[in-house]
């Protein structure tokens, strides 16, 4: 007798909650071995496949391709031992114990006949409220009465009825002046009604007003309550329609990005500096560099490379800006490692993989391991690991053709480093105007962790950097 195991999404690491299913590796009836991938599945940070870790025939699958499932739902069930393939279709609802039978009471899966079968899932059943007759009536012979759909339009006004009749008093009434009774009159007042504060009870003029003002309050209370009334209920004429067009749910890695990136917004208060820098010495260093290396010595020193390099020397003057802000116990952290974060733009959008331990790593290091995680990252290979735990971020916008920007932080993160395109302008060199190749530097930090002195030193410190290579030499 085969036993059937559930296998269910296992936690991918990072804190996340769910994944979507790109694409299914087995199908039903298929024979899988321990640790076979079985299902490609889209994170908020990465595309990684799971294996599954038992061995034996696919008995069903859950979730059709771009469904997204949380963590800990089931993913397929495996029949593990001597059975034959199922052939059947692909469970869609309910547990695994549903589709195999192994979780119920029933036999399961039986090499001769057609086993036990489960006892049927008993569902609740609701019924339609009804609205009872106008005789009270409840029992089987009488009929509900029709529900009437409420319609959408300006409500009757009804007036309260007025009270029973009640006789008049007689007599006299306590009031001398003829002018009371007068305004009494105009104003359609029952003296008989109104408490005069006179000796005796006379009434008063100013009773009569008194009472003429509360009559007043009354019939504007009700007036405005009325209109309220009237305004909620007549609908809009020409209601408001939701805009059309197409939609793309934001989630997976663009979901991630967007929520990321209004987090940095909403918590970072950032600031930006930004300074024009000579390159023309780095980019004549870099080509020194590469034609003494020689095709045999390996992949070419990239620009971000060295601007990579010069970055981890300037975070090593200034570790304020390689921190993070505890927001709960409202402390800077000053973090003792540098783990390099770079902007890469895939199809299945911006990525920003992380170079670890970047500040114990030359120039060429760090170019090898921004191409490994490049390809990476182009090819949807990158783990949850190695897109998280960064310190500090560059992001070269110059490929896009641009000169500047002012980059959102990487939450949580203290400061990025945007790098322009680098291009030929005119610039004053050594006194006299020149043609050199000019890069616009800017840096975006937290203005928590620093003021605006440490970071335009930092800022200052890298584009000295830039335009004189050797200044590095300082710090190799």
């Amino acid at each position: 007798m085969a036993q059937v195991l559930e296998f269910k999404l296992p936690d991918l690491g990072e804190g996340l909650t769910e994944a979507e299913i790109v694409r299914w590796l087995v199908e039903v009836g298929d024979v899988v071995a321990i640790d076979q991938p079985v299902v490609e599945v889209e994170t908020a940070k990465a595309m990684v496949e799971v294996p599954c870790p038992y061995g034996g025939v696919v008995t069903a699958r859950f979730g059709a391709e771009g469904a997204e499932l949380p963590v800990g739902a089931p993913l397929l069930t495996v029949a593990v031992g001597s059975v034959d393939p199922v052939v059947d279709g692909t469970a869609t609802t309910g547990p695994a114990g549903d589709a195999s039978g192994a979780d119920g009471e029933g036999s399961g899966n039986v090499l001769v006949g057609y086993g036990t079968g489960a006892p049927a899932a008993r569902r609740r059943r609701v019924r339609p409220a009804q609205v009872p007759s106008s005789s009270g009536s409840s029992g089987p012979g009488s009929s509900p009465a029709p529900v009437r759909p409420v319609a959408a339009s300006v409500p009757t006004v009804v007036s309260t009825p007025a009270p029973a009749a009640v006789t008049a008093p007689t007599g006299p009434v306590a009031v001398i002046s003829p002018l009371v009774r007068k305004l009494a009159r105009q104003h359609d007042l029952d003296l008989r009604q109104i408490s005069g504060t006179g000796r005796d009870g006379l009434i008063l003029r100013s009773d009569v007003e008194s009472a003429i003002r509360d009559v007043e309050s009354t019939v504007k209370d009700a007036e405005s309550t009325v209109k309220d009334v009237v305004i909620a209920a007549v609908p809009d004429e020409a209601p408001r329609q939701a805009p059309q067009g197409e939609r793309i749910a934001l989630r997976g890695v663009r979901g991630a990005v967007a929520e990321k990136l209004a987090r940095s917004r909403r918590e970072i208060p950032d600031a930006t500096c930004w300074v024009d820098a000579d390159a023309t010495e780095l980019m004549a260093a870099r080509a020194a560099m590469n034609a003494a290396g020689g095709s045999a010595a390996g992949p070419k020193v990239s620009v971000l490379a060295l601007l990579a390099r010069i970055c981890t020397a300037a975070l090593a003057r200034f570790p304020e800006l390689n921190a993070t802000v505890d927001t709960e116990s409202r402390e800077i952290v000053r973090l003792p490692g540098v783990h390099l974060g770079f902007a890469a733009q895939t199809e299945r959008g911006l990525m920003v993989p992380v170079v670890r331990d970047a500040h114990t790593r030359n120039a060429e290091s760090i170019g090898a391991e921004i191409a490994r995680l490049t390809e990476a990252a182009r090819t949807g290979k990158l783990t949850p690991a190695q897109l998280t735990g960064g310190t500090f971020t560059l992001n070269n916008y110059g490929v896009f053709g641009v000169d500047g920007s002012t980059p959102i932080i990487n939450h949580p993160e203290a400061a990025m480093l945007g790098v322009g395109r680098i291009m030929a302008k005119p610039w004053v060199y050594e006194g006299e105007l020149a043609v050199r190749q000019v890069v616009q530097l800017s840096l975006t930090f937290d203005h928590r962790v620093c003021d605006g002195g440490t970071a335009g030193g930092f800022l200052r410190y890298v584009a000295d950097c830039v335009e004189q290579p050797a200044v590095l030499l300082r710090t190799l």
